[in-house]
């Protein structure tokens, strides 16, 4: 598990095509720091098993599944990217509890400035919305942030300028995709209440 607290900016130093997957090589000494094989990193949002660790670097393999569902197959090297390891029980929850399992992508389609603020507009699929509400928490390439206004494909949050210089979304521009996890406890209870819009036969997720 997470809180969507972001540890460090990290890079993406390769990316190996292996057919079916991809192994990644990034960098972040501070996540690096007492990692090892095994062990998880959030990457973007995206829950990473380590495979291996060297010089304040670590390897992951991505599977299919993952690319296909997440921002991950664009990036290259070079690319900064989000990390953060899982929390330590006993320890501070600083956003909301995050899975590192990412339920779609999304869009930047619109920035607005302020004085010591901005207010970043997203565009989300149709299948995620109903999981969005105004003041809720979500899961922006695994940054927790709280959502200002929820819209039926679109939702809003404010970036705090810690935020804007310390992660990607400082730097990601409009028409750019992100990565989006929805409380996972939205969907636990929409399960229990048996309202979920999922086809007949098929589990919901």
């Amino acid at each position: 598990m997470f809180t969507g607290i972001v540890e460090e900016l990290g890079e993406v130093v390769a990316v190996e095509n292996l057919g079916d997957s991809s192994r990644f090589t990034l960098r972040g000494p501070l996540v690096t720091e007492d990692a090892k094989h095994g062990d998880s990193i959030a990457v973007n949002g995206v829950c990473l098993t380590v495979v291996d660790t060297a010089d304040g670097a670590f390897t992951a393999d991505v599977m299919a599944e993952t690319l296909k569902r997440s921002s991950l197959g664009a990036l290259g090297a070079g690319s900064r990217v989000n990390l953060e390891r899982p929390m330590a029980l006993g320890g501070r929850l600083g956003g909301h509890l995050v899975q590192g399992h990412v339920d779609g992508t999304g869009t930047i389609v619109e920035r607005q400035p302020g004085e010591h603020w901005e207010i970043v507009k997203i565009a989300l699929p149709a299948e995620l919305s109903r999981y969005v509400v105004d003041k809720g928490s979500i899961t922006v390439d695994g940054i927790s942030l709280t959502v200002v206004q929820a819209g039926a494909d679109f939702f809003t949050v404010s970036l705090i300028p810690t935020t804007l210089e310390l992660t990607t979304l400082g730097a990601k521009g409009v028409g750019e995709p992100v990565n989006l996890e929805v409380d996972v406890l939205a969907k636990y209870v929409e399960r229990l209440l048996g309202t979920a819009q999922s086809t007949p036969g098929e589990p919901v997720a």
